[in-house]
C-alpha cells in the first residue's frame, strides 16, 4: 500500500467522485433483498460478542456457590480470561482476514464462539470454565475484528451513517444490557448465561454462511507477520493481565509494574518491526494508517471514552446492590433504560454526525456523559430514590453513549480505504477493549471495599472518575475534526 497523507485517505471515501473498484464489487455481489439479512446477521454477532463481556459479571455469586472453595481471585479471571483474549487478537485476526477473507474469518469466529459457549455451561470446575472463556475470547476476537469491514463492503457508502449506528449500538446496548439479562438468567441457573448464546450463534453462523459475500484485500499475496503478530498478542496480553491484576498487587507493585512496562516494551517492538517488514510479510500494524491523523484520534478517543464507560457499568451494578440493597434482578432491570436510550440514539447519533461532522458530534456525547455523572455526586444518597435521582442522570447518559460510539466508528471507516477496514476497525476495538480492562482496574482501586457495601459518598469517587474520563475523551475527539461529514 503506498504512503495515505489524511486528503487522500478522506477523500477516497467521503467527498464526491468515483467510487472505488472494491466498493462497486461488493455492491454488485449483494441483492437489495439481502442487505437487512446480512445488518441483522453481523449485528447479532457482534452483540453477541459484547454481551459476553459482560453479563458474566452478574453470575459470579452463583458460580461461587456452585464451585464451593473458589476464591475471588480464580473467579475474576472467567471474565478477565475472555477480555485478555479478546483484545490481543483483534488486530491480528484483522490482518488476517484482509488477506485470506473477512466472510471465511467472521464465520469460523461465530461456530468457534459457539462451541465454547456450549463448553463453558458444561463446565465441571473454576478452571475448565476458564479455559474454555479463553476460547470463546478467541471466535469473538475472529468476528468482531471483521463485522464492520463485512457491513460497509455490503452496503452503499450513502448507507453507512445508519450501518455504522446500528453496529456500534449493536456492540454498546449489548454490553450494557448483559446486567439485566443476566439477572434473568440467573434466577434459572449460572449455565443459561453461556447455553443462550447457542441458538442465536448457530443461527448468526448458518444466515452468515447463506447471506455474506467473502471479501479481501485482492492484491495482497503476503501472510501477516508472524513474529509481529507473536509481539502484538502477548503485548496486549501481558498489559491487559496488569491492569486487572493491578489492584490485588497494587499499582506500585513489582510485579505490576513488570507487567506494564513489559507489554508496553512489546508493543513497542511491534511498531518499529511494522515500519521495516520483511517483503514476504504484511506488517502487523499498518503505519501509514496511524499517520493520519483523524484515525488515530478516533481509536484514541474510543479508549479513553471506554474508561469512564466499562466503570460506569460495573459501578452502577455495585452501586445498586451494595448501596440501595436491590436484588441482582432489581439491579439488572434498573439500568435497562440507559443501555436503551443509548441503542436508539446510535442509529441518530451516526445521522448527526454525517451531517454536522464525526468529531464534533461525538464531543458532545461526552458531554452528556459528564453532565449524568456529575448528578449523580450531586444527587444520589444512601437511601433508593431511583425514579428521581438517579434515572435522570442514566436516560442523559446513554444519549451521550449514542452520540459516541457510532460516530468514533465514522471516523475511522471514512479514513480507511477498502483494502484495510478490517485492519483499521480491528485497531478500534482493540482499543476500546484495553480501555475497558483499564476503567475497572482504575474503579476497584478507587472503591477499595467499598465497593462492596459502601456507601453513596463512597461511589462519589466513582462519579467523578467517570466525568473526568469523559472530559479526557471529548477533548481528543475534538481533535479529529469533521471526518465523516457529507458534502
Amino acid at each position: 500500500m503506498t504512503r495515505l497523507t489524511e486528503d487522500v485517505a478522506i477523500e477516497s471515501l467521503v467527498e464526491e467522485g468515483p467510487v472505488p473498484e472494491e466498493i462497486r464489487e461488493a455492491e454488485a455481489s449483494y441483492r437489495p433483498e439481502v442487505l437487512g439479512k446480512v445488518l441483522a446477521v453481523v449485528a447479532a454477532a457482534v452483540a453477541l460478542a459484547s454481551l459476553d463481556m459482560f453479563i458474566v459479571n452478574i453470575a459470579f455469586p452463583a458460580i461461587e456457590a456452585d464451585f464451593s472453595g473458589s476464591s475471588i481471585e480464580s473467579l475474576s479471571w472467567i471474565l478477565n480470561g475472555y477480555v485478555i483474549v479478546f483484545a490481543a487478537l483483534l488486530m491480528p485476526f484483522g490482518r488476517l482476514a484482509d488477506r485470506v477473507g473477512r466472510k471465511r474469518v467472521f464465520t469460523v469466529g461465530v461456530l468457534i464462539f459457539c462451541l465454547a459457549s456450549g463448553a463453558c455451561a458444561a463446565a465441571w470446575s473454576v478452571e475448565a470454565l476458564v479455559a474454555f472463556r479463553v476460547i470463546q475470547g478467541i471466535g469473538a476476537a475472529m468476528l468482531m475484528s471483521t463485522s464492520l469491514a463485512l457491513l460497509l463492503h455490503a452496503f452503499p457508502p450513502g448507507r453507512w451513517p445508519v450501518v455504522i449506528g446500528v453496529w456500534a449500538a449493536a456492540g454498546g446496548a449489548a454490553g450494557a444490557l448483559g446486567p439485566p439479562i443476566g439477572g434473568l438468567l440467573v434466577e434459572v441457573s449460572w449455565r443459561w448465561v453461556f447455553l443462550v448464546n447457542l441458538p442465536l450463534s448457530l443461527a448468526a453462523w448458518y444466515f452468515g454462511q447463506k447471506f455474506l459475500v467473502e471479501s479481501k484485500d485482492p492484491a495482497e499475496r503476503r501472510w501477516p507477520d508472524p513474529l509481529g503478530m507473536g509481539l502484538m498478542t502477548l503485548g496486549i496480553g501481558v498489559l491487559c493481565w496488569g491492569l486487572v491484576e493491578a489492584p490485588d498487587h497494587g499499582w506500585g507493585s513489582e510485579q505490576t509494574v513488570l507487567a506494564l512496562g513489559a507489554g508496553l516494551l512489546m508493543l513497542v517492538a511491534t511498531f518499529f518491526r511494522s515500519r521495516r517488514p520483511a517483503a514476504k510479510w504484511i506488517p502487523t500494524l499498518d503505519t501509514n494508517l496511524l499517520a493520519v491523523r483523524p484515525f488515530a484520534m478516533a481509536c484514541l478517543t474510543g479508549l479513553v471514552f471506554m474508561v469512564s464507560f466499562a466503570a460506569m457499568l460495573l459501578a452502577g451494578e455495585l452501586f445498586y446492590t451494595g448501596v440501595w440493597g436491590y436484588s441482582v434482578l432489581q439491579a439488572g432491570l434498573a439500568f435497562f433504560p440507559g443501555p436503551a436510550m443509548a441503542g436508539l440514539f446510535s442509529v441518530i447519533g451516526s445521522r448527526i454526525g454525517a451531517r454536522s461532522g464525526a468529531g464534533p458530534v461525538a464531543a458532545a456525547g461526552c458531554g452528556f456523559v459528564i453532565a449524568g455523572a456529575l448528578s449523580w455526586v450531586a444527587l444520589l444518597g444512601d437511601h433508593p430514590a431511583y425514579l428521581t435521582r438517579q434515572l435522570p442522570g442514566l436516560l442523559v447518559i446513554g444519549v451521550g453513549v449514542g452520540l459516541v460510539l457510532p460516530n468514533i466508528a465514522a471516523a475511522v471507516a471514512s479514513t480507511l480505504p477498502p483494502a484495510a477496514l478490517a485492519t483499521g476497525t480491528a485497531v478500534l476495538s482493540a482499543g476500546r477493549q484495553v480501555g475497558a480492562a483499564l476503567g475497572v482496574a482504575i474503579l476497584i482501586a478507587l472503591l477499595g471495599p467499598a465497593a462492596i457495601g459502601g456507601s453513596a459518598g463512597d461511589f462519589d469517587k466513582a462519579w467523578l472518575m467517570i466525568a473526568a474520563g469523559a472530559a479526557v475523551a471529548g477533548a481528543i475527539a475534538l481533535t479529529i475534526g469533521r471526518t465523516g461529514r457529507a458534502e
